[in-house]
């Protein structure tokens, strides 16, 4: 199926050698070709250029984009958007003068969240989900990592990632999933945290492993939850089993786990609302990307990523929306690129960039995802019409977003 899109007002992050990610000053750059023409074939990115020289030929359907903008579509790389039921009464609690942390000791938190999901049965949590995934789609999420870890135990998280494989089957959404047994103790392993991760380690993996449900591994390098040693043993166990590390890591102490993901060659870093000049030297000149959850900030009331402070370090940088049901219960890129402009100080070009090309590096799918370039999965969104690209994260209340194309199909 052929589908030309003409008279568009800007197409967005066209690189036809696209690098797998940008750092520092790279990131100040968003190329872009105005008054364009983009083709779609066999969903694939075939050709683009400007209506000066339109292409010739038949098409199956020609999409007039004019006064309109075309990117990419986002590349969310770190959600629990499979989890059951909600917290909005932890919520109120935090409205009323509890903090993140002291709802956790109350067994609220991801304990919460564990229980209700451990009540649910798979085709329900399936059917929570997918209304969730396909909110996100038109709010023009094309890529997506889902992530266990509100199970906690063998068989509720190997049913989080069954789920959330079902729904990479269902949809034309890229999603990877993430094994994140090491969240939270459950409250049966209080003061036995070592033994519970034996069974994330020596009973999860293996059957996870088995069914090959995960592509990453990942654990809450947290004070009050997993150590810096207990991180290298976790992250050492899922390499064993050939999945890839990721860690939530500096949410609200620096402990030394930046270090940990790096030395254990992490794909992402993730949350860093706490940064040291130790985490920034240990990031740089690694391969590892930094990813900031400003959503998650918004929501709990803490200190933002200093994302400024990254990319004026030479560092690369993506964002994502953290959806999950305790601390970031939207799936909103479009307010995530707008909350980087405004409480991180990015540019637009900054933003954007870091939700397009450097979240699908996060994912391990620049590849294929996250410009505008020949060859490359026909993910794109259309915009309404709009002055200009800055007035996506300019107009951060509004849904500037009109049409999502996934692979070469418009939805």
């Amino acid at each position: 199926m052929k589908v030309l899109l003409i008279n568009i007002q800007e197409l967005l992050q066209v690189r036809d050698q696209p690098p797998q990610k940008l750092r520092g000053a790279e990131m100040q750059h968003l190329p872009i070709l105005r008054n364009a023409w983009l083709l779609l074939n066999k969903g694939l990115i075939e050709d683009y250029g400007t209506m000066e020289q339109p292409p010739k030929g038949t098409f199956s359907r020609i999409i007039d984009c004019t006064g309109r903008i075309v990117m990419p579509t986002w590349c969310d790389s770190h959600t629990h958007l499979v989890y059951a039921g909600n917290r909005e009464q932890e919520f109120i609690d935090r409205i009323k003068g509890l903090s993140y942390q002291e709802i956790a000791k109350r067994g609220g938190g991801i304990l919460n969240s564990a229980q209700k999901l451990q009540q649910t049965t798979e085709k329900s949590l399936f059917e929570q989900s997918f209304k969730r995934l396909e909110e996100v789609v038109d709010m023009g999420t094309g890529a997506i990592e889902i992530k266990s870890g509100y199970g906690l135990t063998v068989e509720s998280e190997l049913k989080m990632l069954r789920v959330a494989r079902k729904l990479a089957k269902k949809y034309p959404v890229a999603i990877k999933t993430t094994f994140l047994g090491a969240h939270a103790v459950p409250s049966e392993f209080r003061e036995k945290k070592e033994r519970y991760l034996d069974v994330v380690c020596h009973e999860m993996l293996p059957r996870i492993a088995e069914e090959n449900l995960a592509d990453y591994i990942d654990i809450f390098c947290e004070d009050g939850y997993f150590s810096v040693e207990d991180t290298e043993r976790v992250l050492s166990e899922g390499k064993k089993y050939g999945l890839v590390p990721k860690i939530h890591v500096n949410q609200f102490k620096s402990i030394g786990g930046v270090a940990a993901g790096v030395k254990h060659k992490a794909l992402s870093v993730d949350h860093l609302e706490v940064l040291t000049q130790a985490d920034l030297d240990a990031l740089i000149g690694s391969e590892t990307m930094p990813v900031a959850l400003p959503a998650c900030s918004f929501f709990l009331g803490i200190p933002y990523t200093p994302g400024r402070q990254l990319i004026d370090s030479g560092l690369p940088l993506a964002l994502a929306t953290d959806y999950n049901p305790g601390s970031s219960p939207t799936g909103n890129m479009n307010f995530v690129v707008a909350a980087a402009c405004i409480k991180m100080k990015l540019t637009p070009e900054e933003a954007i960039n870091a939700a397009t090309l450097n979240g699908a590096y996060a994912m391990g799918l620049s590849d294929t995802l996250g410009t505008i370039t020949r060859g490359k999965i026909a993910n794109v969104m259309i915009t309404k019409e709009i002055p200009s690209y800055g007035y996506l994260p300019y107009s951060f209340g509004n849904m500037n977003i009109d049409q999502v194309i996934l692979k070469g199909r418009v939805l």
